[in-house]
């Protein structure tokens, strides 16, 4: 969540304050300078390798143009720093360095900052009205902040999606409409394997770490008559909420905060945990990315003492990491030993 943390530059001879907002948690820059349409992009972009950050006070379309030239010179970068490194010697670290990359470029690009007003209007020419966007992501407003203009770009994109939703095959065309910092069912391989495989138990289902719930609207279009769903995020439980009375299905599908499993056995238990053991940068990344594969070992752990005599647990985990040499191939079959647990299919 955006931090209540202050960020301070001067303007005009005088010592200005706002709310810093950040959703990645980057404290609020040390050094900032004012930055508008008479800077060019390679200024800016030796600026912030310096570690200065830019408050934009020109036209807002040139804002979005500059950050574009910057992303240019950043994924360009040093020719002689690339010649210099050796390939990498396996996946691993070729993954390694990827992220390495990605948060460095992040860094870079969130070096271009926005300011806005106590209404969450953007205060530069040819701005768009961002109010709705930012009202969904950080609730109501509470005074001037200032916020990256990469940031704000992804809230309006997320604010989009939301009103658009997401067209689910499994769930005959219907859409999921996702909120900002939620994970967005946009490939649909996953929900299609929840949306065919053969049910259990039509009784009683639960779905851990629901999300957008989308697996949850599945399993009660199914014929499910209950199913229950977990997540402990406070975006993804009203996401769910919402989504469950678009599709009408509040009476049967129960949305519940909690870590992983809610009290009580079913005959069916499904998670779809995040896919690669590392360490998120963003919100929408820990759908993604799961630290020493914490949510995967907390539902293996705990499936049977969930289980109702007979039932199954459906985990729905991409070998991404196996590929990438991030989790040995004997790890998930170990994990399955450990925690009493028989694979079925």
């Amino acid at each position: 969540m955006s931090t209540q943390q202050v960020i301070e530059w001067t303007e005009d001879g005088r010592t200005r304050t706002a709310q810093w907002r950040s959703e990645s948690g980057t404290p609020p820059p040390r050094r900032v300078a004012i930055a508008d349409d008479r800077m060019t992009a390679d200024t800016a972009h030796r600026l912030v390798c310096e570690g200065t950050t830019l408050l934009w006070r020109g036209d807002y379309q040139g804002a979005r143009q500059l950050l574009t030239a910057l992303a240019r010179r950043i994924d360009r970068g040093p020719r002689r720093a690339k010649e210099r490194r050796p390939p990498a010697a396996s996946p691993a670290e070729s993954f390694h360095r990827h992220r390495q990359a990605q948060s460095r470029r992040a860094r870079l690009l969130g070096m271009v900052l926005v300011p806005l007003e106590a209404d969450f209007g953007v205060p530069l020419r040819r701005a768009p009205d961002v109010r709705q966007a930012c009202t969904e992501a950080y609730g109501p407003a509470q005074g001037p902040s200032v916020v990256s203009l990469r940031e704000l770009l992804g809230l309006i994109g997320a604010h989009e999606w939301r009103e658009k939703g997401v067209k689910v095959r499994a769930l005959g065309g219907d859409r999921i409409h996702p909120h900002y910092g939620v994970f967005s069912p946009v490939r649909g391989e996953y929900v299609d394997l929840v949306a065919e495989a053969p049910l259990p138990s039509h009784q009683l289902a639960f779905d851990i770490g629901t999300g957008s719930g989308v697996l949850a609207a599945v399993l009660a279009r199914r014929g499910i008559e209950r199913v229950v769903a977990t997540d402990q995020d406070a975006r993804a439980l009203a996401c769910a909420r919402e989504n469950m009375a678009r599709l009408g299905l509040a009476e049967r599908v129960e949305v519940v905060e909690a870590d992983l499993f809610p009290p009580g056995r079913a005959p069916l238990v499904v998670c779809n945990p995040p896919w690669v053991p590392a360490r998120p940068s963003s919100p929408l990344e820990y759908a993604v990315y799961d630290p020493a594969g914490r949510m995967l070992h907390g539902f293996l752990n705990g499936l049977a003492g969930h289980l109702v005599p007979g039932g199954e647990g459906w985990l729905i985990l991409s070998d991404l990491a196996e590929h990438l040499g991030l989790r040995p191939p004997a790890e998930l079959p170990a994990a399955f030993d450990t925690a009493g647990l028989r694979v079925l299919d």
